[in-house]
């Protein structure tokens, strides 16, 4: 099998679901994109909720990969790696739109295949594993509060959706024209991002601002 076209097909497929959206994507229009016949993508994938799930697989292993490489770097603190964490989400996010699309509209889909949504769900939570580790380190070493480590990770994942969503709304907010092309686009967005949930998470985790009880 040839890795090549198969990673040719899932690019292909991504940046159409991205785009139009599962179900507005027929696979004929997938082959006519990615120049190959129908049967090539019956032959690789089997059916397109099977070609979902591993574009799925295929992107999310990438991010897995970088968490868990970051968890292991003992060279860095766990202010680093909370500076790093918010790098490496604002660049995949904006530099990966349509699948960041395509992970936003499949968590909010309720008639799926349970195989799709069972499998990101368990990439979230594969995730999710790896943020934890690094904040509890922070708390170990008496440098974050404690939080509610699963709704700071919506904070982030929030913020970010909530820009990169609607470029409308985004182009208003950074006073920029919305045909402004996409890399001065993406870099004014990656600035004010980064910046807001650096602080942001700054003076969430920082134990100095842990509330006594009264």
């Amino acid at each position: 099998m040839s890795t090549d076209k198969r990673e040719h097909i899932l690019i292909v497929a991504e940046k159409l679901f991205g785009e139009k959206g599962f179900d507005g994507t027929s696979v004929r229009d997938i082959a006519q994109h990615a120049g190959v016949n129908l049967a090539m993508i019956s032959y690789y994938f089997g059916s397109k909720e099977k070609l979902l799930e591993a574009m799925i697989e295929y992107r999310a292993g990438y991010a897995y990969g970088i968490l868990e490489e970051l968890n292991k770097n003992e060279t860095l603190s766990p202010w680093d790696k909370i500076d790093r964490l918010v790098e490496f989400y604002v660049d995949r996010i904006l530099n990966n739109l349509p699948f960041h699309n395509i992970m936003y509209q499949e968590s909010a889909t309720n008639y799926r295949s349970d195989e799709i949504k069972n499998r990101v769900v368990a990439i979230k939570m594969r995730n999710l594993e790896q943020i934890t580790k690094i904040i509890t380190d922070g708390q170990q070493k008496k440098l974050f509060r404690q939080v509610d480590i699963a709704m700071t990770v919506g904070t982030i994942m929030g913020t970010i959706s909530s820009y990169t969503q609607s470029r409308a709304f985004s182009c208003q907010i950074l006073a920029i024209q919305e045909d402004t092309n996409d890399e001065l686009y993406r870099s004014r967005l990656s600035v004010r991002l980064k910046s807001h949930l650096k602080q942001l998470l700054r003076a969430h985790l920082d134990i100095r601002n842990e509330t006594t009880p009264s």
